[in-house]
C-alpha cells in the first residue's frame, strides 16, 4: 500500500478513501456518462459539456455542501478507482445515506467497493455523529447487494420509485464500534 496519500481520509486493506481533487474530473466525467453505470445507478447518463461539468465539479470542491460529502477511491498504487460519498445527512437522527461508484471496470468483484464501504462506514462511526448508514440498490443487482452484506449492510426493507424497486439496506454504529468499555 502507498504512503500517506495527500487529503486521505481512511485507509481501508485495499483502499485509500481521499478528498477529491480537480484531476478527478475526467475519469468522474466519463464515469457518470457511462450508460451501464449510469443504469446501475437507475440515473441516466449526464449529457453535460465536459467544460461545464468540470465548473460545476470546481464548484463543488471549492463550496462543499452542508449535507453531502464524496470522497475519491483508490487503489494501493494510488490510481482513482472510483467514489464513495454520504449524504440527505440528518445530524439530529445521526444517520446519512451512502453510495458507492467504482468507476474503472478492472476492479469489478474484486473486493474493493466492499473495502471501500467499510472504510467510509468506520470513519464515519469513528468521526462523526452518525449512528446509522443507510443505501437503496436496485433489486436486480445481486452482484452490489453481496457486496454491501459483506461489508456489514442488512436488508431492512424495499421501495419503489419509477426508474425502478430498490432493496432498502442499513448499518449501525453499534455493529461495528464497541460502545467504550466493551471489546
Amino acid at each position: 500500500m502507498t504512503a500517506v496519500v495527500q487529503g486521505e481520509i481512511a485507509r481501508g486493506e485495499m483502499v485509500v478513501l481521499r478528498e477529491k481533487r480537480r484531476e478527478d474530473a475526467t475519469a468522474d466525467y466519463a464515469w457518470r456518462k457511462d450508460p451501464e453505470l449510469a443504469r446501475y445507478d437507475a440515473a441516466k447518463p449526464i449529457a453535460t459539456a465536459f467544460a461545464d461539468y468540470v465548473a460545476l465539479f470546481e464548484d463543488e470542491l471549492e463550496n462543499p455542501g452542508a449535507f453531502r460529502r464524496t470522497y475519491a477511491v483508490e487503489d494501493g498504487e494510488g490510481r482513482h478507482i472510483g467514489n464513495v460519498m454520504y449524504y440527505n445527512i440528518d445530524r439530529l437522527k445521526g444517520e446519512a445515506e451512502v453510495g458507492i461508484t467504482i468507476g474503472d471496470r478492472g476492479y469489478w468483484g474484486r473486493g474493493y467497493g466492499t473495502d471501500a464501504l467499510r472504510t467510509l462506514a468506520g470513519y464515519l462511526f469513528r468521526n462523526t455523529v452518525m449512528r446509522r448508514l443507510y443505501l437503496k440498490t436496485l433489486d436486480w443487482n445481486y452482484r452490489a447487494q453481496r457486496s454491501f452484506s459483506k461489508a456489514g449492510f442488512v436488508a431492512c426493507g424495499k421501495s419503489r420509485r419509477s426508474d425502478g424497486s430498490f432493496v432498502l439496506m442499513e448499518l449501525r454504529r453499534e455493529w461495528v464500534v464497541p460502545e467504550e468499555g466493551e471489546e
